[in-house]
């Protein structure tokens, strides 16, 4: 993404007046279908608009799910803009290559947008600075940009940035505008309220379920349960008969009933009594994965290889310390299940989409159409829930299938149980440590052995996509401890499950083991599990800050209510440092988690009250995997399908949690991921404080009772 002089007169003319503009305009009022910006006024880049009466319109690249994406975009360029915040109009864009790659993952929307955004802002201002310069009779020194106008400091004259948008439209676009002292910043780094609550609060926000179109009908498909599997028989007649069905169709992905009412199409599949083969992979179980896991081929080239032969630094150590961790299969559970609208007809494909990859899903529409990519439009709606699962193309990809074979614009729409039993999955995982202390307790040698199945050569057929070294090593082949001897492995079993990203990917694996390993570590030495870390950890290393931080503001060191324990964990991950305190007590064999420590270190916190919330979230939905969430596989198909076999944690059950955030100006890191890997191991680590038990597995079940 650059900013620069990318002029959209003829994008804005082109799209007035067409397709769904999901819109949000200040005070945060949704236009669910707004018209875009005039083709008239200053459009300095591709990511702003501002019209003569004043508005100031921010385009949009990243999808809006929940983690804030609509009002901290914006912020970044209304600071540096010094935009009337209360004129401010914020538009999602459609897919379209010229907002970059549009992937709403990885916790990269304020990363990669930091910078662009907020130049794209000064941009606009030095060239609005200039005009209104010129129109008032004075050197451009002489003023300043404030609220929306352009203000003559010794006389108080000032012209707001409408009057000004046709003078800024002849003048050059600055490449490098000069940034705003961070001292002076009154949007970055303060609570500013989310522009997407109140819509969402009154019911106006569109979401992908939401959508409605003329002539819209309804579909639900039956799919097979097996990955690999194949339709083998359907009653078409017997489902033609429920009131309301229009048409039986097999598409790729199964049986497609299309009918005037979501209803009316599940009625339908009932119906259909749908049956399938079960392809190669009908005989799979949890057995079958977990041998897969351990028997896997370990690659001869290591992810990570320092200091000498570790097996020869183990074996000299005064203490060898070793263990292995399994971690399950994971769902998305995302609270809005898959949808998507299609418009399939005369050559052209017209969807709405609740999409983190609204680009992925255009180009795989046109292949599955046979279209150019030209032809396919993609609206991007409100994501009630994406964890990754909603970068997969495939929910866009069936609905235009439906659609084309319907002749009409159809709305797909997935049950609970369709989401739960043909996710992307979070794959599972055994993780191999061994290390040696010396005789001070001092970590002398490392070794990890990652046995995970890759997502990057399940989808993409490799999984160095990215680099030399395997996805399935992230979170572990960084691993923060000093030793002088380090050695992270892998192995890449293949199952047939298919996998996806999961809320932190990687690292919601490796963390587990590498920080319950560490407090292993802790213990075996005779050391405080935090005097440990500390001692461990280079000087340099910003896990130190929040290590402290959140020890300090849990009380760590002091005896905590009688029956409760603390454990401790951390871990960095894009971009941020996050370590966390957990307070638990064990009962019957069941932990209850009091409160949660968090603290933060994501640099430049572009809003304090976002970045609390999504280390909230985090921890809400990283406990329900820590101590509930598994998925099961029998007869290659997954067993659970709703939340009643798949349960998340219970309001009654939420523990108090406290966020602290380190102060720093630093570049800002990711937060809508880095605040899950800790809290599964430090729950773990506080279960065995209480009672002993070292639990090597997720979920945690103690095996002892206590109480």
């Amino acid at each position: 993404m650059t900013a620069g002089a990318l002029g959209r007169r003829d994008f804005l003319k082109l799209s007035a007046g067409a397709g769904l503009w999901l819109a949000v305009s200040g005070p945060g009022r949704v236009l669910a279908a707004g018209p875009a910006a005039s083709a008239d006024g200053f459009e300095p880049s591709v990511w702003l608009h501002l019209a003569p009466d004043g508005t100031t319109t921010i385009f949009l690249g990243r999808s809006e799910m929940g983690q804030g994406s609509y009002t901290g975009m914006a912020v970044l360029v209304a600071e540096e803009l010094e935009a009337d915040w209360t004129k401010v109009r914020i538009v999602q864009g459609d897919a379209d290559p010229k907002y970059g790659e549009m992937v709403t993952g990885g916790s990269r929307s304020v990363r990669s947008g930091f910078l662009p955004l907020r130049k794209a802002g000064a941009a606009a201002r030095e060239v609005l600075l200039k005009a209104g310069a010129k129109r008032l009779g004075v050197p451009v020194r002489a003023c300043r940009a404030q609220d929306g106008a352009i203000v003559h400091a010794a006389s108080g004259r000032r012209l707001g940035y409408g009057e000004l948008v046709a003078d800024a439209a002849r003048l050059p676009v600055p490449a490098d505008p000069p940034l705003k002292d961070p001292k002076k910043f009154r949007l970055i780094g303060k609570r500013v309220p989310r522009l997407d609550t109140p819509p969402k609060v009154r019911g106006e926000a569109v979401f992908g379920i939401d959508v409605r179109v003329p002539g819209m009908l309804h579909a639900t498909v039956a799919r097979p349960p097996v990955r690999g599997g194949k339709v083998k028989g359907f009653d078409a007649a017997a489902a033609g008969k429920v009131p309301g069905v229009r048409k039986v169709v097999e598409v790729p992905s199964g049986v497609a009933v299309i009918a005037d009412s979501t209803w009316a199409a599940i009625q339908g599949r009932e119906a259909l009594k749908a049956t399938f083969e079960p392809g190669p992979n009908g005989a799979l179980d949890g057995a079958a994965i977990a041998r897969l896991l351990a028997g896997a081929k370990v690659d001869p080239e290591p992810s990570r290889s320092e200091g000498g032969d570790v097996q020869k630094a183990l074996a000299g150590a005064a203490q060898r310390v070793q263990a292995v961790y399994e971690l399950p299969l994971l769902a998305h559970a995302t609270m809005e299940p898959m949808n998507c609208t299609a418009d399939v007809r005369d050559g052209k494909a017209e969807l709405w989409a609740p999409t983190q990859a609204p680009l992925w899903a255009r180009t795989e529409v046109a292949k599955a159409l046979g279209v150019p990519e030209a032809a396919v439009t993609v609206h991007v709606t409100f994501l009630g829930g994406g964890f990754g699962r909603r970068a997969l193309p495939d929910f866009a990809v069936e609905a235009a299938q439906v659609s084309r074979a319907a002749g009409a614009p159809v709305q797909v729409t997935w049950t609970r149980e369709d989401d739960m039993r043909h996710d992307f999955y979070r794959p599972p995982g055994r993780n191999e440590l061994a290390a040696g202390l010396d005789a001070k307790g001092r970590l002398v040698a490392w070794h990890h052995v990652v046995r995970n199945p890759s997502i990057g050569q399940q989808l993409f057929g490799s999984a160095r996509r990215r680099g030399d070294r395997p996805d399935t090593v992230e979170g572990a082949a960084d691993v923060p401890y000093t030793a002088a001897v380090v050695r992270v492995d892998h192995a890449l079993p293949e199952i047939g499950v298919p996998l996806g990203w999961w809320r932190s990917v990687y690292s919601s694996q490796n963390a587990f083991a590498e920080e319950v390993f560490v407090d292993e570590l802790a213990r075996a030495a005779g050391q405080d599990p935090l005097a440990f870390r500390l001692a461990n950890l280079p000087r340099d290393s910003r896990l130190r800050g929040v290590l402290r931080l959140a020890a300090s503001k849990a009380g760590w060191g002091k005896p905590p209510p009688a029956g409760h324990a603390l454990g401790l964990a951390c871990h960095a991950s894009f971009g941020s440092y996050v370590a966390q305190v957990a307070e638990v007590s064990v009962r019957n064999g069941r932990i209850t988690v009091h409160r949660v420590v968090c603290a933060v270190d994501c640099g430049t916190a572009l809003n304090p009250d976002s970045v609390e919330a999504q280390a909230e979230g985090s921890v809400v939905y990283g406990l329900s995997a820590a101590l509930r969430g598994e998925i099961t596989v029998k007869g290659g198909a997954v067993e659970q399908g709703n939340f009643d076999d798949y349960e998340p944690l219970r309001m009654s059950e939420m523990p108090r949690v406290e966020v602290h955030l380190v102060p720093s100006n630093a570049e800002p890191g990711g937060m809508g991921e880095p605040a899950l890997p800790p809290i599964a191991p430090a729950v773990a680590n506080a279960v065995f404080a209480a009672t002993g038990e070292r639990l090597r597995a997720l979920p945690l079940r103690p095996a002892k009772r206590t109480g």
